[in-house]
């Protein structure tokens, strides 16, 4: 029994980043969060995704990641399941 509990909590923990994974919305997240959820972003890549982000506007979905240089699809397809934008803006009546 007592080698059998250290096996369970090691297939738990493994687990659990699996199922619990976070997601990032690329719309508000500042580029440390991206760079520490996002796999294959690191610190420069996320600034580059801020920077786009300030100059272009928000993104509207995961795929216009592409238009950041540096990042092409395949990146964009291994992290698609972390990667929100979050509800666009209201517009206001007028």
């Amino acid at each position: 029994m007592k080698k059998i509990l250290p096996t369970i909590a090691f297939v738990l923990a493994l687990f659990s980043g699996v199922v619990f994974s976070e997601s990032v919305n690329i719309n508000t997240a500042d580029a440390a969060a991206i760079s520490r959820i996002l796999s294959g972003i690191g610190l420069k890549k996320a600034e580059a995704i801020v920077d786009y982000r300030n100059q272009h506007g928000p993104f509207q979905s995961a795929d216009d990641l592409e238009k950041v240089n540096g990042i092409g699809r395949k990146l964009v397809d291994v992290n698609r399941d972390k990667i929100t934008v979050g509800s666009p803006p209201a517009t206001p009546a007028m």
